[in-house]
């Protein structure tokens, strides 16, 4: 036989083959799970090492996963501003440094405090002359010795001589000064001018310091420290798209830094009501304790939001869930006849080891849960 017509009979065969290999797996279209053709069935032996999974709905609650950044937790921080204007003489505790409320952080050299005593001091003597005056007046009137108007006017003098003093007693406060030196000028002793005195407002962590010693400091504008409590902080999450559907106020936390470390436990304390014109995200504020000082400002953390709401669906177990050649998510249905079909399905949420499918999978049916390898090997011989 030539080489040309051998040719001829090897094309003629191979064509012949193709199309007996066609009809032989021409899929059903109006059942695909049913498709016995392509279906897998196994010996009593083999189905020792499958498992079978009954779809049901469940309930479960949605986590939802996202990255933070830490920040001080603003009900229990302050920015500590300078009431006094005047240059810095001492500088009495560092960054990192525990203050607690009232400690004095730094001195300053201040023409407004030395003014303050003096006005105070004046303000004692005139009241206490005042109302010296109004007194005598008072018994005066009972003896006519004066009239009702100048008794009147004393009185009127000593009130006004009064509120002055209160007034001056109300600056010392607000300069910062200490009771202990206030009660040494009520007592007409002197006073050692030590400057004014700039204080912690609360107890915390003195977690910046913003002056230097001989910066000229203006009263009431100038930011001298940062004092924050970090026993407790914020966690400002990012949530993006739908998953703000799943967080509410009081939902559950965990806040991961990473590492060995254990995630420490939160809640969701505040939700924004706007989404971020850059990010298109919505800030969800996670409050978290900090007894350690483990997480600090400006940190980055992943952040695990567990929804207390429940949700309905089917569940899965993940490793029933396999990916073709296309990499489409398949199971394997139990059929009627005993054998195993793919059915493509759609994964959505993962909670734990399960995944929720929401499409491809209807309540009831038997799915292979463990031992779905075996299968696509043997689907593949």
């Amino acid at each position: 036989m030539t080489s040309k017509s051998t040719r001829k009979l090897l094309g003629v065969t191979m064509a012949t083959l193709a199309l007996a290999a066609a009809a032989g797996c021409s899929p059903d279209n109006s059942n695909q799970k049913t498709a016995t053709a392509s279906n897998v069935t196994l010996t009593d032996a083999q189905k020792s090492n499958i498992h079978i999974f009954t779809v049901a709905q469940s309930q479960f609650h949605k986590a939802v996963n996202t990255n933070g950044v830490v920040d001080f937790d603003n009900d229990q921080a302050t920015n500590v501003m300078s009431p006094i204007s005047g240059s810095v003489s001492r500088l009495l505790v560092s960054p990192g440094e525990h203050a607690n409320k009232g400690q004095a952080l730094a001195t300053v050299d201040s023409p407004d405090y030395t003014a303050a005593i003096g006005a105070y001091r004046t303000a004692i003597v005139a009241a206490t002359a005042a109302r010296k005056l109004a007194d005598m007046d008072k018994d005066l009137l009972a003896h006519q010795g004066v009239s009702e108007r100048e008794a009147a006017q004393a009185e009127t003098d000593a009130v006004t001589a009064e509120a002055n003093r209160a007034a001056a007693l109300q600056t010392l406060a607000s300069l910062n000064v200490d009771p202990a030196t206030i009660q040494s000028i009520q007592r007409g002793l002197p006073v050692a001018s030590k400057g004014g005195i700039i204080r912690a407002p609360i107890a915390g962590t003195v977690v910046e310091r913003l002056i230097t010693r001989g910066e000229l400091l203006q009263a009431g504008s100038t930011q001298a420290f940062t004092i924050a409590d970090l026993s407790r902080v914020w966690v400002m999450a990012q949530v993006f798209g739908s998953d703000i559907e799943n967080v509410s106020l009081g939902d559950s936390a965990q806040v991961m830094t990473g590492g060995d470390s254990q995630p420490v436990a939160g809640k969701v304390t505040n939700i924004s009501t706007e989404v971020d014109a850059n990010t298109r995200s919505v800030m969800v504020r996670v409050t978290v304790d900090n007894p350690a000082n483990a997480l600090k400002k400006q940190q980055y953390v992943r952040v695990s939001i567990q929804s207390h709401g429940l949700t309905n669906g089917l569940m899965v177990p993940v490793a029933a869930v396999l990916h073709d050649d296309e990499n489409l998510p398949f199971v394997y249905i139990v059929q009627r006849d005993g054998s195993y079909a793919r059915a493509h399905v759609t994964p959505g949420y993962r909670a734990g080891d399960r995944y929720e499918v929401t499409a491809g999978l209807r309540a009831g049916e038997q799915i292979v849960a463990d031992g779905g390898l075996f299968l696509q090997f043997m689907q593949s011989q």
